[in-house]
């Protein structure tokens, strides 16, 4: 059994807790120890900074010296970014999941194409109705669609995975919410590669992400 000095202490989004698991086993992460904050934190991001540094002081004290944070910026502001430049530790790159499911490259290159867009990931199709339609309060009151949503124009399902299930999940989602759907097979994006970076850490911190 490894001791924590010597594995990677992962401080993850709870929305891909699975993702990361799925990635740790196909491509033998060993060294990769996950700890997850609540996935309903997607909701309340001025939550994710404080649980964060907490995370990692605890993670320290357990004595972790390698630390990776799995969120992108995630509507923090910024406050993400100075939590891992406080303790010297990296976050995925990105200004969200949506973003580095596609590519943060590629997301960058669309130059505002996604503005009307509501992106929906296997995590948010497996829960949409305890993650979004209850928390919102769409099922008891329905006029309110209009009032989250009536700004977007489409429901892009980015598909980590190939599930007919899933794919008819974020259909039904879609119609649900009046929009448009469309479906597009992103795999794990940039979150494969972070992991792997994550994975690489032996004896020195890496700088933090200031990408937004």
């Amino acid at each position: 059994m490894q001791a924590p000095e010597d594995k990677v202490r992962v401080i993850a989004c709870g929305m891909i807790a699975r993702e990361i698991l799925d990635l740790c086993r196909m491509n033998d992460l060993g060294h990769i120890s996950l700890t997850c904050l609540p996935a309903d934190y997607h909701h309340h991001p001025e939550k994710i900074a404080p649980a964060a540094d907490e995370a990692i002081r605890k993670a320290r004290a357990e004595g972790y010296e390698h630390i990776f944070i799995g969120y992108a910026d995630c509507g923090t502001g910024g406050m993400l970014d100075k939590v891992c430049e406080k303790h010297g530790v990296a976050r995925i790159a990105g200004p969200h999941c949506f973003s580095f499911y596609i590519g943060n490259d590629a997301f960058d290159a669309a130059d505002g194409d996604y503005m009307t867009t509501f992106f929906v990931t296997d995590f948010l199709a497996r829960h949409f109705e305890t993650f979004l339609v209850r928390p919102l309060g769409l099922d008891r009151h329905p006029e309110l669609r209009d009032m989250y949503f009536g700004a977007y124009e489409r429901l892009l399902f980015l598909a980590q995975t190939d599930d007919p299930e899933l794919t008819r999940k974020a259909s039904e989602a879609a119609d649900f919410l009046g929009l448009a759907f469309e479906r597009k097979m992103t795999g794990y994006g940039d979150l494969a590669s972070a992991l792997r970076e994550a994975d690489d850490l032996g004896g020195a911190e890496v700088k933090p992400n200031r990408r937004k």
